[in-house]
């Protein structure tokens, strides 16, 4: 990036627009307002921009580069967005492992998810026919239903038929749906590690299920890629488009409490969480509106480890040596006991465990012929307790003599992330409780749900439609927003 892209101080008195926050969605908002000829500054409390999507250096030992937070992406690789975006000019390169995921049981064998659905439904057996008939409709037409489940909510929707084909299959809880469609323990393991990242109890209606659904389907159309080089390779292209051609500014080490910190500005667009954006505003929000905004709920959190391996991990499957995802949790009902423990302020003895092998495809993340792995899993909001250990016991269950490989080794509590970005509050890394209720009210009930009573204030975070992921499309929608609600020039 260039000498002049990130400076200590705004280099103009007065803006269009001011973005609170550099994660993937205040980038996108300030890309978005920045195309429309807007003078745009973008303020970053961390030393350098990103928010969930950065890459560390030194968080093991000297040649390995770790992803801080998200690590694979198959919701930015099917982004409208940023597919819209020339970003590939600025040096994103989206890298493909052989197998997108695996998912071990106790017997050997493994499930696992490829780019072709054909060759995921082959590999199922018994459970073939289902996932097909689960998927292949959604399939045909996800290149308008993904543009219509990641933009503003429509009522009515402009593909009623189509959405109306993904409810009846959302709608159920993913625990439901894996048993009602599933016969085989790896069809069912399958489903419910996807339906696992919405971090919510597994019988919960609607989002479980939905999500599950959406990270899979978007595998069968794009794959779950990797960032070459960690994802701060996505910050880093965001932040070159925006500064080099759009002529942006990002200031970044400048932590804001209050409006009266910012220059003046049109539309002021906080990719924050909701009680931030009532704290900042003050008075410029009405209190009631304030009081919803602090009363956002935020659930589990994360306990993750980094590690620098002297080899790959020995995965007793041959297949998860070769995925770049492993979803680490035996079959459907412990998962499910897992999911529910954190939810209910337990920590699982046998914790489902989210792991990517991102050095398998991409060699730059570590020295020659060693590699980098990631790992975490779900724990109660705001734990403090290391799980280092119940981690370890899953993975070796799975990959006897794991600890072997480990030349070091990097934690982070909930407490770790949220001193680390105080946007994932009690570790929280998907912008708040994806339940029925608030996916549908994030971060409020309101019909524009990116706006708020103060014309000039918006939220463009993951607290908003469409909720949590590396997509930017959040930014895009509260952009949009400002650039029909603000005042003329």
């Amino acid at each position: 990036m260039p000498p002049n892209a990130i400076s200590d101080s705004p280099r103009q008195a007065n803006y269009d627009a001011v973005v609170i926050g550099s994660g993937p969605n205040g980038l996108a908002a300030a890309i978005a307002l920045a195309r429309e000829s807007w003078r745009v500054l973008v303020v970053e409390a961390h030393a350098t921009p990103g928010g969930g999507a950065r890459t560390a250096d030194d968080l093991t030992l000297p040649g390995f580069r770790h992803d801080v937070c998200s690590a694979v992406h198959p919701m930015g690789v099917i982004s409208p967005f940023f597919r819209s975006l020339p970003l590939a000019d600025h040096g994103l390169e989206w890298v493909h492992p052989e197998i997108a995921l695996a998912h071990p049981l106790d017997d050997g064998s493994a499930a696992t998810m490829h780019v072709s659905l054909e060759e995921t439904a082959s590999r199922l057996g018994a459970d073939g026919k289902a996932y097909r008939q689960l998927f292949a409709p959604l399939l045909e037409r996800a290149d308008v239903l993904f543009p219509e489940m990641l933009g503003p909510l429509r009522l009515p929707p402009r593909h009623p038929v189509l959405m109306t084909r993904f409810g009846l299959r959302a709608l159920p809880s993913a625990l439901a749906t894996a048993r009602r469609i599933f016969r085989t323990d790896a069809g069912a393991a399958l489903f419910a590690g996807n339906a696992a990242h919405s971090v919510l109890p597994l019988d919960r209606p609607l989002a479980t299920g939905a999500i599950g659904i959406m990270l899979m389907l978007a595998c069968h159309v794009a794959g779950w890629p990797v960032a070459r080089g960690g994802s701060g390779a996505i910050t880093d292209a965001l932040a070159r488009y925006f500064t080099e051609a759009l002529g942006g500014e990002i200031v970044c080490g400048r932590r804001i409490e209050t409006l009266a910190e910012l220059p003046g500005a049109r539309a002021f667009l906080f990719d924050t969480p909701p009680r931030a954006l009532a704290r900042i505003a003050g008075d410029a929000l009405p209190a009631d509106f304030r009081k919803r905004l602090e009363r956002f709920r935020h659930g589990p959190g994360v306990f993750k480890i980094d590690y620098a391996l002297r080899r790959p991990v020995p995965w007793t499957n041959a297949d998860c040596r070769r995925a770049g995802t492993v979803h680490v949790g035996g079959p459907l009902n412990e998962i499910v006991v897992s999911e529910r423990e954190c939810w209910e302020g337990r920590h699982a003895a046998r914790p489902f465990v989210l792991t990517a092998q991102q050095s398998l495809c991409d060699p730059s993340r570590a020295p020659e012929g060693q590699h980098t792995f990631w790992a975490y899993c779900h724990v109660p909001h705001g734990s403090t307790r290391d799980m280092t250990e119940a981690i370890e016991s899953q993975i070796e269950r799975f990959a006897p003599g794991f600890r072997d490989c480990v030349l070091a080794r990097h934690t982070m509590t909930c407490a770790d992330y949220e001193r680390h970005n105080p946007s994932l509050i009690g570790g929280d890394i998907v912008g708040g409780v994806a339940d029925w209720t608030q996916l549908m009210t994030r971060p409020v009930a309101r019909l524009r749900p990116h706006t708020t009573p103060n014309p000039r204030l918006f939220l463009c975070s993951a607290s908003t439609p469409p909720g949590g992921g590396v997509h930017g499309m959040c930014g895009l929608s509260a952009a949009r927003e400002a650039l029909r609600a603000a005042p003329a020039a």
